[in-house]
């Protein structure tokens, strides 16, 4: 668990620099839509996954790939050079780290608030904006929402704002349950 607060300290610390260099170049949304890129990379090939997160490979290998990449899907060079960074400094494992940061940087800057929702199943239309509004009350600012299903919840909502999660899933409720029955 502490290594969870370490990596995602160091992701912070990276997302907070490259913000810092696209707020000064004025590119902070074509880096943003190239770590979304990169997210929708991770989310859909489980060999990124393994390449970001595997001690098999070394930098270099990283490095390469992760160049090759990004050549491929046309990044704009300060977000590969910033990969390239991340990757000689041994840090490509917090990769995702540093996108959720960015993002959560960038929404700031915009007077929005990132949220994470993930559901069971995917949201309507109707839903997602339903959504939206009751954060839009309860926190008193736009949300940005990014949405991801996860069956392993099995029903519910689970949603992230910041630090702060709210966890109305049906996989937490019986968990909850199982605990108690095991404490009478």
């Amino acid at each position: 668990m502490a290594d969870d607060s370490r990596t995602s300290n160091v992701g912070g610390r990276y997302a907070q620099a490259l913000f810092d260099l696209a707020t000064d170049e004025k590119i902070v949304a074509v880096v943003e839509a190239d770590l979304q890129a990169l997210k929708r990379m991770s989310a859909d090939s489980k060999d990124f996954r393994t390449l970001l997160a595997s001690p098999a490979f070394s930098a270099e290998q990283k490095a390469k790939a992760l160049s090759a990449l990004a050549a491929k899907a046309k990044l704009h060079a300060t977000t590969q050079k910033f990969l390239g960074l991340l990757a000689h400094n041994g840090r490509v494992s917090v990769l995702m780290s540093v996108v959720t940061g960015f993002e959560e940087l960038a929404a700031k800057a915009r007077g929005a608030i990132a949220a994470q929702v993930v559901t069971a199943i995917p949201l309507t239309a109707a839903q997602t904006k339903g959504v939206a509004q009751a954060l839009r009350t309860a926190l008193g600012a736009d949300p940005e929402i990014s949405t991801r299903v996860d069956p392993s919840i099995l029903g519910g909502i689970k949603v992230q704002v910041g630090s702060r999660l709210f966890d109305a899933s049906l996989r937490s409720k019986l968990d909850s349950l199982k605990f108690a029955l095991k404490r009478a």
